[in-house]
């Protein structure tokens, strides 16, 4: 068998990168060049190397990706009044793998170009963690500098939370059209743009190591962001740019679901997941807005020399906290709500049970995230704002449980006495409920006032928010990339691989989560390079870098089964699930066009095990299993 020789400009990635070196240099000269004009001396080490330089050759750099890999050509041509195709066909003269690194409309590669990018950056965001973990098994500092140490850890925050971004819009990506019943979603264009905006924003983030890095942790405070090294501005641009990638696929979830649903599915005949997405939505459209804002201001203040946040111009450092959290506390319910929907979505397949309290599962989701925006200000009981504001948000923080706990009483209920079958994608939906119950568990002390005073900034903060994020979407997550593998690719994966990837990773959390919140108890704080020697918590402190190293080593033998079984897979089943969702009714592979008959919807989405009983129909001739 030959292979086909493929030029590398005929990939719109590739383009891109040109795109990228040939128009950042031109963004930084024209900056230096309007210096050099105002009478100022030409030094191309003083100019060359100003923020104000590098932040323009940055934005310069992101256009020409973005024009080189294509996201501007259809729109172009509708302006200049040419005929554009509603798809992008892939090319018949290149290999299928082609497409995956060019402009495609088709929401399923869209899909699957956020997961790998989702899987890159979870590679980047796991060294960074053992790099810097590798300092903490001694007190002192052996084997790189404060500041080095500062910006891996730094790094890792806000790359591993990118991360998650991308993962999540990998599953609504690549299921919500799917399951709806649409051919795609609502605005194909914009939401290729939307992922190919990520591609800068990651380049632009990653670049602040060489830029001097960043000593602020993830969340960018001022006055210290103020004073941080030039990579501080990468930081900024970086998340600005990948909070407009958000904004824009969060206006295409919310349109897709509203107006692309097949006929006959009423909102309560969604599938959770649907719901769950419809949710992250909302929060994503209406809160991304203020962590650029903050971010913004901050360049501004940087660049400009505005006083937004310095009390000797008039500003105030705690409006930044304040706009910062009012985003970021609710996107802990974007990060884990797609998770808790997968959770919810999984359970009855392997259990062969209708999913308990269907109805109140769906209206959860929304109820968690209109409560997510009242409760913002439990990060700040420390920040010095006015204490009478400290018990309403402990009483909103508080009340995020009862539907969250509406979600777990479901989850239980439909274990209950239900055949189950304990195939990869289900341990891994069982770890998730154990992991999330020990974030949950370990979240009132720090939402109430009286705990979070001594707790707050602790080791405790870092063990409580990685047993959410793991639970609430990294292991549902990898339970959807098990789940949905054999119709993404027609093979199924290594059963054994996949069952020695949770059996190192489970473990291996629970010993660092458990590990970090123990440290934090014994006063260990966070963000800091160095611990007090006084505290005995250096063999904790090993036994977390191990755990650490262990969960490193099963994302490795996740990849390589994933990779491998690629090729050299058994063939899949058409259904091996015996799943009732209307994507595994498709062929495999999947048509550009899902659907070329109308779904139609005839009963109950969850209603497994009960005889008779079918969800939808793609054509007169296929049914859903029971």
């Amino acid at each position: 068998m030959t292979h086909k020789s493929v030029n590398p400009f005929s990939l719109g990635l590739v383009r891109g990168l040109i795109g990228l070196i040939i128009a950042s240099p031109l963004g930084i000269g024209l900056v230096s060049v309007l210096l050099a004009a105002q009478g100022q001396e030409w030094l191309v080490g003083k100019f060359w190397f100003t923020e104000p330089a590098w932040v323009l050759g940055a934005v310069f750099g992101s256009v020409g990706f973005l024009i080189g890999v294509g996201a501007f050509n259809d729109w172009v041509k509708v302006a200049l009044g040419e005929e554009v195709h509603e798809t992008h066909e892939a090319d018949p003269s290149l290999p299928s793998w082609t497409r995956y690194y060019n402009f495609s409309l088709d929401h399923k590669v869209i899909g699957v170009q956020y997961a790998v990018t989702c899987l890159i950056m979870f590679s980047f965001a796991g060294l960074f963690a053992l790099i810097f973990r590798t300092e903490l098994i001694q007190t002192g500092l052996q084997y790189m500098t404060a500041d080095f140490y500062n910006t891996m850890m730094s790094l890792h925050g806000i790359v591993m939370i990118m991360a998650i971004l991308l993962g999540l819009a990998a599953m609504m990506n690549y299921l919500v059209p799917l399951m709806i019943g649409a051919n795609d979603m609502a605005f194909p264009r914009l939401n290729a743009f939307a992922f190919w905006i990520n591609v800068p924003s990651g380049i632009a983030l990653l670049s602040s190591i060489f830029l001097g890095g960043f000593d602020t942790g993830w969340v960018g405070y001022p006055p210290l962001s103020v004073r941080a090294p030039l990579g501080m501005q990468m930081f900024f641009l970086g998340v600005y740019l990948f909070g407009l990638s958000s904004i824009l696929g969060a206006l295409n979830i919310i349109a897709t679901i509203v107006r692309c649903r097949a006929q006959g599915m009423t909102p309560f005949k969604m599938p959770i997941f649907v719901w769950t997405a419809l949710a992250t939505a909302i929060i994503s459209l209406t809160a991304t807005q203020l962590i650029a804002l903050s971010f913004q201001m901050v360049m501004f203040q940087r660049l400009l020399g505005m006083g937004f946040f310095d009390p000797a111009k008039g500003g105030d450092v705690i409006l930044f906290q304040h706009l910062f959290w009012f985003y970021s506390h609710p996107a802990v319910y974007v990060f884990v709500l797609p998770g808790l929907g997968m959770i919810s979505e999984l359970l009855p397949v392997f259990t062969r049970k209708p999913l308990f309290g269907y109805k109140w599962v769906a209206l959860s989701s929304i109820a968690i995230a209109l409560v997510g925006f009242f409760v913002w200000a439990h990060h700040m009981f420390t920040s010095g704002m006015q204490e009478f504001l400290r018990v309403p948000f402990q009483y909103s923080t508080l009340l995020v449980a009862v539907p969250t706990g509406v979600k777990f009483f479901s989850w239980v209920a439909t274990l209950w006495r239900g055949k189950i079958s304990f195939e990869t994608p289900m341990l891994f939906i069982l770890g998730a409920i154990v992991v999330f119950l020990t974030g949950g568990l370990s979240g009132p002390p720090n939402g109430t006032v009286a705990t979070d005073l001594h707790l707050h900034d602790t080791y405790f903060i870092v063990g409580h928010f990685h047993a959410t994020m793991f639970g609430g979407f990294v292991f549902p997550f990898f339970a959807a990339l098990y789940y949905w593998y054999p119709k993404v690719t027609g093979r199924m994966y290594n059963e054994r691989l996949g069952q020695l990837h949770f059996w190192l990773l489970l473990p291996g959390f629970i010993l660092q989560s458990f590990g970090q919140m123990f440290v934090g108890l014994l006063g260990m704080r966070r963000r800091i390079a160095d611990y007090d020697p006084s505290l005995n918590i250096e063999q904790p402190n090993i036994l977390v870098t191990i755990a650490g190293l262990v969960i490193g080593l099963s994302f490795i033998i996740f990849v390589f089964n994933m990779l491998y079984s690629a090729k050299r897979g058994v063939v899949s089943a058409a259904n091996p699930w015996r799943s009732r969702s209307p994507e595994w009714l498709l062929p495999t592979p999947l048509p550009v066009h899902n659907y070329p008959q109308p779904l139609e919807v005839l009963g109950e989405p969850y209603d497994y095990g009960l005889a008779g009983s079918t969800y939808v129909r793609v054509n007169p001739q296929s049914a859903a299993a029971d």
